[in-house]
């Protein structure tokens, strides 16, 4: 009986509750009175026992006076507590499992050796379905025209900036012409470099004299448009450079010390 008892306290019974019930089923019908004589349960707790019992759908009351109470049948409460237990699960397993989705959405990998950040980058334009979006410098460029070319057989829209060689064709390309590679390598303390794919994953590297010195790589949401949008204007901004000539963009930010602080990173002198 001690045995009986701790197990069905995992069901989520208390000691009286299950003391209560094991005693219905022996001896039923039974007023309150009875009950506590016979399960051993205080008659100071018996009612708020059984109107427990009663709530979790344990047994039935029978009008009469006094009132009277019997179990439901242990079958077909085990069975009603299993069909509970396995609703419970099957949406625990949905719904936890959605979170974990979304918990490794936000994850943020860190990646350090040059072949792996390289590697890491070919992953994401292989993994290309719809649009990619490169900010690349060379030689790392040359290194992605064979995946570029194949990204674009499968009907995905790319558009690229390249830093350096003006050779080199990423899809859509626009090269850096207005401002000398060695300016925006100084500034940003090395050869920034972003791949952005499908609006669901991206890569940000820092190339330093052939070494990555960092890299991430993410699928969370927010850091995949920041990303994205970076490429975004900085090819904007050289197409505007292009129609409206170097010579206005000089005039815009030359003479305009916040703008230069923007433009070179440093206060001007």
């Amino acid at each position: 009986m001690e045995q009986l008892l701790i197990e069905i306290q995992k069901i989520g019974f208390s000691q009286y509750e299950s003391k209560a019930y094991i005693a219905l089923l022996q001896h039923s019908p039974v007023t309150g009175y009875e009950l506590s004589k016979r399960s051993g349960v205080p008659r100071s707790m018996i009612y708020e026992v059984i109107n427990k019992l009663n709530d979790r759908g344990a047994i039935y009351t029978i009008p009469s006076d006094p009132i009277k109470y019997s179990p439901v049948p242990a079958q077909k409460f085990l069975m009603r507590i299993r069909k509970n237990i396995d609703d419970t699960l099957d949406f625990l397993e949905t719904s936890l499992k959605d979170l974990e989705q979304v918990r490794e959405v936000d994850v943020v990998s860190h990646i350090n050796g040059y072949q792996l950040v390289i590697d890491e980058m070919v992953s994401i334009i292989d993994g290309a379905t719809s649009e990619l979006w490169l900010s690349v410098w060379n030689p790392q460029a040359s290194l992605l025209v064979r995946n570029v070319q194949e990204a674009e057989n499968r009907d995905v829209k790319v558009l690229s900036m390249v830093f350096g060689d003006k050779s080199c064709r990423l899809g859509d390309t626009f090269h850096h012409d207005y401002m000398t590679a060695d300016v925006v390598k100084e500034r940003i303390g090395g050869k920034l470099t972003t791949v952005a794919r499908d609006k669901e994953e991206a890569i940000i590297a820092n190339f330093v004299n052939g070494e990555a010195s960092w890299a991430v790589k993410t699928q969370d949401p927010a850091l995949v448009l920041i990303a994205t949008e970076f490429i975004r204007h900085d090819i904007m901004i050289e197409a505007i450079t292009r129609h409206f000539g170097p010579e206005k963009l000089d005039e815009l930010w030359r003479n305009n010390s916040i703008l230069r602080y923007v433009v070179e990173g440093k206060q001007s002198d």
